[in-house]
């Protein structure tokens, strides 16, 4: 930690770090999840996201927001949403790093950690850009339902060079997907949607339609096409591939009627748009959408909770950061009895996130049964629980700032508004507590292999298995009796699977600090309340590695 004090005690930027190098849990993860062969290029990645010139390219992105031109000077519709340079330099980098693709386009089952660790840094520093680039990976296992299509478009998926031209995706070196799901009937309930689909015939990629309706949220609108939902007269609602420009080279009648005035993210667009039969392939079996946009949605709720810890291991660097370089009461406030609490609390949620995160994105590369459980049981969970603590501890780091946290000015502003979106897109939290439920009731034995395999670990932590066995109880009630607590059992699993992942792969002291904390019954949301540890140093240094050059005035 650093003890430099600027002479009117004013904290330096954190920047001309390395965000790889820095993060030992993280470094750690990548080489338990098989990524060995990944790590030269992340070590670039991390001193890239650390740079002065990427946290300034971030900076613009976020300030200069996107505008919307629906139409052109000569009363044409356009429908385009126009960026700084800023952002298409954000997305270039996401591309160049492996963001849109790296999973699919590398055949090795640890691609999907070298993918996570790229994804959590990214997050760290320009969150705007993950969606366009996220959802354009997880779209791919969606378009392999359409084998002819997938074929078609391969290439621009798999291109790693940003292409930001508004033209046929035919045309261009490579594309972007994003998603419409939601109408303003029914946000999360998507069986309410109204969005029409009339079948005209069929071509070389399958079924066509035309697509009559709206999309309350539509992101990001200047993605060369969606994955859209639309119900068909006979068979429900059906998913379809609904580019920016049909095949004839025209433009598609997708009409942007506004851009989303959002709280954070800001630097991305979000829209409302209307279809007037805009044209769209099927993808998957007709009245089978839901399933099968699902499909896509599991792979981004992944993302959302790599972008979490990453906002939690942002939050922890920067309040460290600060608190190593503030004076306060005539001691460094790092020293200070109370902040040395916090930043270690801290520390353990960093710690605990990071290894929940890895942990997943490692059992996404694996058919094994108990990865494919963990994939089923634990995906909700650990988004409903990872966004959640990246609310709370952007807070309190920007309590760590005091009042320098609380103007725009600085980097915790940005960071507060971003926390809350992982929590909020792709299902909020309750949805994501029902998911937990609806998927013990599905695959029953995915809970228990999970449960099995926690114990299993936890063998000699009275307290956890204690926590594990009324799990196990508590999920062989029926499922009616279980929705009202769906949140506590989603909670108690989180910290059982988390307790579990610091005594394999965390030391044995911040283990037993985290068990001792929040097995405690009388611990509680508030962050800081106890770390569970009196050697707060060794803690910390075991989450943060200082890899820029000793600050000077």
């Amino acid at each position: 930690m650093s003890t430099f004090t600027h002479p009117h005690n004013q904290v330096p930027d954190l920047a001309g770090y390395n965000l790889f190098a820095s993060d030992p849990v993280l470094r750690t993860a990548v080489l338990r999840g098989g990524a060995a062969w990944r790590e030269p290029e992340l070590l670039r990645q991390g001193a890239e996201y650390g740079s002065e010139a990427m946290l300034r390219t971030a900076e613009d992105a976020e300030h200069y927001q996107p505008e919307l031109q629906t139409h052109s000077a000569s009363g044409e519709r356009i429908d385009f949403v126009k960026f700084h340079p800023a952002w298409h330099e954000a997305m270039r980098v996401a591309r160049h790093n492996g963001m849109t693709n790296l999973p699919y386009a590398d055949s090795r089952p640890s691609a999907w950690v070298g993918y996570g660790a790229t994804l959590y840094m990214h997050s760290q520093i320009e969150p705007g850009s993950t969606c366009p680039s996220t959802m354009t990976k997880a779209s791919i296992p969606v378009l392999q339902r359409n084998p002819a299509l997938l074929d078609a478009l391969w290439v621009k998926l798999v291109d790693t060079r940003h292409d930001p031209r508004d033209m046929p995706v035919a045309q261009k070196h490579s594309m972007t997907l994003g998603m419409g799901m939601t109408e303003k009937q029914g946000g999360s309930d998507v069986r309410t949607n109204i969005t029409h689909a009339a079948r005209i015939g069929s071509g070389p990629w399958g079924e066509e339609y035309e697509i009559s309706g709206h999309k309350w949220f539509f992101s990001a609108p200047m993605c060369d096409a969606h994955l859209v939902l639309a119900k068909s007269d006979d068979r429900g609602a059906s998913c379809f591939y609904v580019p920016r420009w049909r095949p004839d080279g025209t433009k598609n009648p997708i009409h942007i009627q506004r851009l989303k005035d959002k709280v954070g993210n800001r630097s991305n667009s979000s829209s409302e748009v209307e279809f007037h039969g805009a044209w769209g392939v099927l993808l998957g079996e007709e009245g089978r959408g839901i399933p099968t946009i699902i499909e896509m949605a599991t792979f981004t709720r992944l993302d959302n909770v790599l972008s979490s810890a990453g906002f939690i291991r942002r939050a922890f660097a920067q309040a460290l950061h600060y608190a190593g370089n503030r004076q306060a009461f005539g001691r460094v406030l790092a020293d200070q009895p109370a902040m040395a609490e916090l930043l270690g609390d801290m520390a353990l949620e960093t710690q605990a996130a990071t290894l929940m995160a890895f942990e997943l994105a490692n059992r996404f590369g694996s058919p094994a049964p108990l990865d494919q459980a963990w994939r089923r049981f634990v995906t909700p969970m650990a988004k409903f629980w990872v966004c959640k603590r990246a609310v709370a501890i952007s807070a309190e780091a920007m309590e760590v700032f005091g009042g320098n946290g609380y103007v725009e000015t600085g980097p915790m502003g940005r960071l507060f508004r971003e926390a809350p979106v992982n929590s909020i897109w792709e299902g909020s939290g309750n949805v994501m507590c029902l998911d937990v439920l609806r998927a013990v009731s599905r695959n029953p034995g995915d809970a228990q292999l999970v449960l099995d395999h926690l114990a299993d670990v936890a063998a000699g932590e009275p307290a956890v298995l204690s926590k594990i066995r009324a799990l196990r109880e508590t999920l062989l009630r029926p499922g009616a009796d279980l929705e009202r607590q769906a949140r506590r059992i989603t909670q108690q699993l989180a910290l059982c699977v988390q307790a579990a992942l610091m005594l394999q792969h965390a030391s044995p002291a911040a283990a037993a600090a985290f068990i001792s904390s929040r097995f405690d019954p009388d611990w509680g949301v508030v962050v800081g309340v106890s770390a569970g540890t009196q050697d707060i140093p060794a803690l910390l240094a075991e989450t943060w590695v200082e890899t820029r050059a000793q600050c000077h005035d």
